[in-house]
This record gives C-alpha cells, sequence and structure tokens, in this order.
C-alpha cells in the first residue's frame, strides 16, 4: 500500500504546484497566500509519504483530497484533477491493502514451506 499511495501523493504534490503557479493570476490572491496555502499542502503530501501504513496516514491523505478538490473554487481545474485523484487515492487505498494481504499469505506459505523442508531433513 505504501507505494502505490506514496506515488499517488508525489503525483498530487507536482500537481498543487502547478495548480499554484495558475492561481498565481489571479488579482485577487496575494502571491504569499497562494505559496503559503500551496507550501503546505505540498509539505503534508511529502510527509504523508511516511505515514500511509497507518490508520491516520490514509485519513490525513482522504482529507488532502478533499481539500484538492475544495481548491476548485480558486483554480476550477482543480476540481476534475481532485476528484481524478480521489479516484486514485481510492485505488491506491484498496489494491495497495490487497497486495499487502497478498505478500503476508506468500509469506507465511513461505514459512511453512520453508519449515516443513527443514522437518524432512
Amino acid at each position: 500500500m505504501r507505494t502505490l499511495c506514496s506515488s499517488t501523493l508525489i503525483g498530487e504534490f507536482f500537481v498543487i504546484g502547478f495548480a499554484a503557479l495558475v492561481a498565481m493570476k489571479d488579482p485577487d490572491l496575494s502571491m504569499g497566500t497562494v505559496w503559503t496555502v500551496s507550501g503546505i499542502a505540498m509539505v503534508l503530501c511529502v510527509l504523508l509519504c511516511g505515514r500511509v501504513p497507518r490508520r491516520s496516514g490514509v485519513v490525513l491523505g482522504w482529507a488532502l483530497q478533499i481539500a484538492l478538490i475544495a481548491s476548485g473554487v480558486v483554480v476550477p481545474t482543480m476540481y476534475f484533477l481532485g476528484a481524478v485523484f480521489a479516484g486514485l487515492w481510492w485505488a491506491s487505498v484498496h489494491f495497495g491493502r490487497k497486495v499487502d494481504a497478498a505478500k503476508a499469505r506468500f509469506a507465511a506459505q513461505a514459512a511453512e514451506g520453508g519449515s516443513a523442508s527443514a522437518d524432512a531433513v
């Protein structure tokens, strides 16, 4: 799960940075505000890569997805990109858990097979 979710978060890191460049064109927003909000979101993406295996990391990842969709208020394209990344986040969590379960099952089978062959010798 860690690899899939971290890949999604790093992709979001870049999308948030590019969205900040677009948001800077808005005359109603100051450059400081845009980069403060975007910078916090970008740092959160990187920090969440380390928290992904824990439940809190997944929950915070969902909060980030909601914030990404909500950023469509400032940059309308983010409604679409936020929805795409929310779908990628769901897929990363869902299929990542399946991969982790399969790895655990294979490791258990290998351990059983290794102890059975050691007993036979």
